[in-house]
């Protein structure tokens, strides 16, 4: 059974910094794309960034380029987002999904379907 379990999100002031956890179980982690994707309310879900640890890919929204890192630890099926100089449009609950890469592409890493998503953390940035 694939699960993914986000952690790390928090209550933070405007230029602070937090890092979730995205763990991964129940697949072949070298053979998936992970995404972040935010959803605040009202407004639409986005993708915010993207992995493939096996490629060394990783491609970023721009909203959030130069300031979110993300990075895996394939020896713990986990992906990271490191979230510096956060406003509070970063606000939203964000959500990491995975998709096998035969189903993926790397120029539009957005537009995929991804099948499997986690439960979603809460990310408030208070101004």
């Amino acid at each position: 059974e694939v699960q993914l379990v986000e952690s790390g999100g928090g209550l933070v002031q405007a230029g602070g910094s937090l890092r979730l956890s995205c763990a991964a179980s129940g697949f072949t982690f070298d053979d998936y794309a992970i995404a972040w994707f935010r959803q605040a309310p009202g407004k639409e879900r986005e993708g915010v960034s993207c992995i493939s640890s096996s490629d060394s890919y990783t491609y970023y929204a721009r909203s959030v380029k130069g300031r979110f890192t993300i990075s895996s630890d394939n020896a713990k099926n986990t992906v990271y987002l490191q979230m510096n100089s956060l406003k509070p449009e970063d606000t939203a609950v964000y959500y990491c999904a995975a998709v096998s890469k035969r189903n993926w592409g790397p120029v539009t890493p957005f537009t995929t379907f991804y099948p499997y998503w986690g439960q979603g953390t809460q990310v408030t940035v208070s101004s």
